[in-house]
């Protein structure tokens, strides 16, 4: 079975290189550079494509009792840049706008800007200076840091002196080459500088490659009047959302071509290839979603990919390969390594190491070899760079009108889900479901900023969704009212083919969405899906504590039974159903009470796995409505009820607080038969494999050991709970008998 890892240990990432952006020291003919040799102190790593990649957090001084709005927090992290001294810059959006620079101890300060607005700053002020969700970093030769001021529509330049300004765009979106005030972009997220002072802009919205020439004047190099994919020359070509743009040692220009899930290339003739594409509909395509870029100064590309988290590395050859979040051979859900969740923009320097600004997980890695000796330096002690997430202090407000009242919940975190092409144990469900009707309002429930290129997906089918920041809101028409006319055409633009079909519905990074705000309508779904991932991580949205939600039902069990090592059931005498009282229509299923007599189980078995078929509800619910359980365990007992050594409190294996990264472990939670299994069918069945863990983001396949026992007469006891603490009481006493 394939699955995707990563690899983790202490180490550190030299920070006294040459700024990514200005890496190499070039000149141009327009419109594009032409690369000189760079000069270094050392001579630079050979890089391969076998280095095998860790993963560390990086660090900054930082105090858990720190000032939330102080240097050392991030809010989105995006561009990064290191200066000629080796010290670090990095776009820090979000709710901050401001660019953070950190020196080689690892002692941060605020480089420049302060509140979310449009502002110059006259020399020694760049603090009071205002940006709107700065995104890419870039130095050139003289040490002036430019910045893609993506809310505001326009480049920005900072000198050494702390003077910023504004180098091009007149601060409104739209699509207009020229001079340099006159000029108008369109939400840029990419930028890189040549030697000779031209910037080029991946100018995002517009879908389209621009250059900043030194004199201010502003040029289209590549990109058409419509998103799409095409190769050509120049305008002719035609890209969708390109969000980084680099340069490498032939001059070519380098573009991260987002929606594409492509990276494209530019000649010097303007001709504009691909190196690496993926097909959109294949979901496990090895890139999808790139975002960020770096080059080394031997021309291999490492480009951060969204989908997947992963960082990917391309040889000037072409060869591909995943560096991080790869896929190697190991058992489904063992996977309990730690991943990047929205890689953005990427650093590296001489020795190959890279930084990586995570704005899901609101911090930087570092990616560098595992044999490295070079290129290491003394750091900080490593520490958190995001303070933990703050409990609820109020319940929060629910994504359906009216916001203050319960709705019915029809879904929780951490249920099995199928797919159509017949695995009922496909994926785990990542969030919480509320019952609503088709073309009714779904609303944001928080202040939120996008922070993604592209957040929305599926446009036109029933997974449609989208992410702000921390909160996704899926199966809805996103920005749309149920006769297609848009809600807000200042916050959301519909793209169609030239037949008039749906293509996609396109939202700015740095677009705000208040608390009440409709995002979109319910489709056929007839439920809006809430994820929620406030440090990176799915966690259970329930934790909100929605006004007015009440779980006052006790988790139902209807039979506990034993699988041998292959997951075959075992035989057992058929627990007698308990007379249930009410109609046959819409009635739970019947309750079960334990048989008297003992399963027998062979000591020959070594090793078996303990499987619950039970499900939960909450108030409010129709009858036949049944949802997933927060938390199981077991306790084996002697026959006297005496807990066994080791289970003299129930041992929790099943927790759905935090899921793995890998949906393989929806396996590992559930046994087969798990799902829905027959299409049409309204009954999902959870069947917990309780013997395998499964919580704070860890899969592991495990098996109560039986062989090693005496035999004799036991009694597993099985703990079953839902989110809201309700145990069940009813059918959670198995009898064995081991011989």
């Amino acid at each position: 079975m394939q699955r995707r890892s990563l690899f983790l240990v202490s180490a550190t990432l030299l920070i006294s290189g040459l700024a990514v952006s200005g890496y190499y020291l070039l000149r141009s003919e327009s419109p594009l550079p032409t690369p000189l040799k760079t000069v270094f102190a050392k001579k630079p790593l050979v890089t391969d494509m076998q280095w095998e990649a860790q993963i560390t957090p990086f660090a900054i001084q930082y105090s858990l009792n720190q000032d939330p709005n102080s240097a050392e927090t991030f809010s989105d992290p995006n561009g990064i840049a290191f200066d000629a001294q080796g010290n670090i810059y990095i776009a820090d959006a979000g709710e901050h706008n401001r660019i953070i620079k950190i020196n080689k101890k690892g002692e941060s300060v605020i480089y420049a800007g302060s509140t979310e607005g449009f502002a110059d700053a006259i020399e020694g002020s760049a603090q009071s200076a205002k940006f709107h969700t700065p995104s890419a970093l870039a130095f050139d030769k003289e040490g002036n840091l430019y910045v893609a001021d993506t809310g505001n529509h326009v480049i920005r330049k900072i000198t050494p002196k702390g003077q910023v300004s504004t180098l091009a765009g007149n601060g409104v979106a739209g699509y207009r080459d020229g001079a340099a005030q006159q000029a108008q972009f369109n939400g840029p997220i990419g930028l890189v500088v040549a030697k000779d002072g031209k910037v080029y802009v991946a100018d995002t919205y517009n879908d389209k490659i621009r250059v900043i020439l030194p004199d201010g004047t502003v040029q289209t190099i590549a990109g058409g009047a419509i998103p799409g994919y095409q190769d050509g020359v120049g305008t002719a070509a035609l890209f969708d959302t390109p969000s980084s743009i680099a340069i490498n040692s032939k001059g070519e220009l380098i573009i991260a071509d987002t929606r594409n899930n492509a990276v494209r290339k530019i000649n010097a003739l303007g001709e504009v290839s691909t190196l690496i594409y993926s097909d959109p509909k294949d979901r496990e395509a090895l890139l999808r979603r790139p975002a960020g870029l770096a080059i080394t100064h031997d021309d291999h590309i490492y480009v951060s990919e969204l989908s997947h988290g992963r960082i990917m590395q391309i040889a000037p050859s072409g060869e591909t390969r995943g560096l991080t979040g790869v896929d190697i051979d190991i058992i489904p859900g063992d996977d309990t390594s730690p991943r990047m969740r929205s890689p953005m923009a990427i650093a590296v320097n001489p020795h190959g190491n890279l930084l990586v600004s995570d704005s899901g997980m609101n911090r930087l890695h570092q990616v560098h070899r595992k044999d490295a000796k070079e290129g290491l330096s003394m750091s900080p002690q490593v520490l958190r760079i995001v303070e933990p997430v703050a409990p609820v202090v109020q319940p929060s407000l629910w994504p359906l009108l009216p916001q203050d009242q319960p709705h019915e919940v029809v879904g929780t975190i951490g249920e099995v889900r199928g797919e159509y092409g017949g695995d009922s144990r496909h994926h785990f469900h990542r969030g919480v479901d509320m019952q609503a009707n088709m073309g009714e309002s779904v609303v944001a429930i928080k202040d939120e900023k996008v922070s993604s290129p592209v957040p929305a997906w599926a446009a036109g089918t029933i997974n449609e969704g989208m992410r702000i920041s921390k909160l996704s809101y899926i199966h809805m028409k996103v920005g749309r009212k149920l006769n297609e006319s848009v809600l807000d055409p200042q916050k959301f633009r519909v793209i169609k083919d030239a037949n008039g079909k749906l293509q996609q519905v396109r939202v700015k990074r740095g677009t705000r969405f208040q608390v009440g705000e409709a995002v979109g309508t319910i489709n056929s779904m007839y439920h809006v899906h809430l994820n929620y991932a406030p440090e990176g991580d799915v966690v259970n949205p329930l934790s909100l504590q929605f006004i007015g939600f009440k779980d006052s039902v006790i988790p139902q069990i209807n039979r506990i039974d034993i699988a041998d090592q292959d997951g075959n059931i075992l035989g057992r005498p058929v627990m007698a159903a308990t007379k249930a009282k009410g109609k046959k229509k819409d009635k739970a299923p019947a309750a079960v009470s334990p048989s008297n007599t003992p399963l027998t189980l062979s000591r020959s078995l070594e090793q078996v796995s303990i499987i619950v078929d039970a499900f939960d509800q909450a108030d409010g619910n129709i009858a036949r409505r049944r949802l997933g359980l927060y938390e199981l365990g077991y306790q084996i007992l002697n026959a006297d009820g005496t807990p066994l050594p080791s289970f003299e409190k129930p041992k929790m294996t099943i927790r759905f607080n935090h899921l793995p990264a890998d949906e393989e472990a929806v396996k590992v939670a559930y046994a087969e038969n798990s799902g829905i299994t027959v299409h049409g069918s309204a009954a999902t069945k959870f069947l917990y494999n309780i013997t395998n863990e499964i919580h704070d983001g860890h899969a592991i396949i495990q098996f109560w050991q039986i062989k090693d026992l005496p035999a004799g007469d036991y009694l597993i006891h099985v703990h079953a709970a839902d989110y809201a603490g309700n145990i069940a009481n009813r059918n959670h006493v198995l009898r064995v008998r081991l011989e």
